[in-house]
């Protein structure tokens, strides 16, 4: 700038040019100063607003990366839990096929007992149905009997010795009258509920009978061919619950009613036993064992429980 003051003027020049051009001069000189006096702060805020520019950019990305470190922290955090319920859901659905299976079998195995007891029951019934049969022709031909010696027979003797028969006859009928009162079983046989029609059942003469009384818990006994345990009384209820020792095959039954026979089988014989308990007190039961006597004729077989 100093060297454009002292730049010598053309003399060719004629005074007044020389003049202009000088000034002319001088006025870009202060142009020069003048235009640089505000570049300066501008460049300065110009580059204030960059490093603004670039710290919020930065500030920016950093948020943007911890963003989505929580993001997938969190999306690992829920696919793993998803594969943990996941997980927990097959074997539930495995432990529910098991018990599904489980249950199929045992429905199949009830299925299969009640099968074989509802046979034994028809065939008990049928075998009632005969014995009932047999009975009454069995009076019938007494009663033809009777009226045939009365017919032939003139004498007082021999009418006192028919009257006796008659009168024997009514006794029999009348008995075998009072043994149909008792209650029946489901396999057709007599449920005596006392000593005395335990009594009337040993006079019929087809099964034998041992009566029992159990005092206290978990002492097994010996009753007939059985070893009988009391396990429970519920007396309010009239219920008991035993295990029972049949050739050496232990079971139990919970929650019986008085009365309610239990069959069992034994090797070689195709007619049940029963188990019947007529009385529960406190910690006692008392009742009797019933063995047929037609078990001596029976076929080989498997020793089971009933109901």
């Amino acid at each position: 700038m100093q060297d454009l003051l002292n730049k010598p003027v053309n003399p060719a020049l004629p005074p007044g040019a020389r003049r202009e051009i000088k000034l002319m001069s001088e006025d870009q000189i202060l142009d020069m100063k003048g235009g640089s006096s505000w570049q300066l702060p501008a460049i300065v805020v110009l580059g204030l607003i960059a490093l603004g520019g670039l710290a919020f950019g930065w500030s920016a990305s950093s948020k943007l990366d911890s963003t989505q470190q929580a993001v997938a922290s969190q999306l690992k955090t829920t696919q793993q839990s998803i594969q943990q319920d996941m997980s927990s859901l097959k074997d539930r659905l495995a432990q529910d096929e098991k018990a599904n299976t489980d249950l199929q079998g045992d429905l199949k195995v009830v299925t299969d007992k009640l099968k074989i007891t509802q046979g034994q029951l028809k065939k008990a019934r049928a075998e009632s149905a005969k014995l009932n049969d047999e009975t009454n022709q069995k009076v019938t031909a007494l009663d033809t009997s009777v009226h045939s010696e009365l017919a032939t027979k003139a004498s007082s003797d021999d009418v006192k010795s028919v009257d006796t028969k008659v009168v024997g006859v009514r006794t029999d009928l009348d008995t075998t009258r009072e043994d149909l009162k008792m209650a029946k079983s489901e396999m057709g046989t007599l449920i005596a509920r006392n000593h005395d029609e335990i009594d009337q059942l040993r006079r019929l003469g087809e099964r034998d009978y041992t009566e029992f009384t159990i005092t206290g818990r978990n002492r097994p006994q010996k009753v007939a061919n059985v070893t009988v345990e009391l396990k429970g009384i519920n007396q309010k209820r009239n219920l008991f619950s035993v295990a029972m020792v049949v050739e050496d095959k232990r079971f139990e039954k919970k929650n019986r009613a008085i009365n309610e026979p239990i069959f069992f089988y034994m090797t070689g014989t195709h007619i049940p036993q029963e188990l019947v308990i007529n009385k529960v007190s406190k910690d006692a039961i008392s009742g009797y064992v019933s063995i047929p006597k037609a078990n001596s004729q029976g076929t080989p077989g498997a020793t089971k429980s009933g109901n």
